[in-house]
């Protein structure tokens, strides 16, 4: 497993990226907001899922700095809120518990 929450600390992005990333994270379901980032069948681990996120995540962060006409603010926002949820069910397992 690879240290994540570093990663993920060193995310710099816009204020309102966010802040709506952390609205909908609030309402986090695994299997409907994975599955609208990652069409693996069956989800990945949440570690694999992880890992593809923040994957996506940098070529949505490359598509908005060099205005690509594809950019999408709302997917950018779907894969900012299942690296988050990602991120609370990695930091919520007894693996992660148990090196405390």
């Amino acid at each position: 497993m690879q240290n994540y929450a570093i990663l993920l600390s060193n995310l710099k992005r816009p204020r309102t990226l966010i802040h709506a990333a952390r609205i909908g994270v609030e309402n986090y379901c695994r299997e409907t907001h994975l599955a609208r980032c990652i069409t693996d069948i069956p989800l990945p681990t949440v570690d694999e899922a992880t890992a593809q996120l923040l994957e996506l995540e940098e070529r949505a962060n490359a598509q908005r700095l060099d205005d690509d006409m594809t950019y999408s603010v709302k997917h950018h926002v779907e894969i900012l809120i299942a690296l988050m949820g990602e991120a609370r069910l990695l930091c919520a397992s007894p693996v992660v518990q148990d090196l405390k």
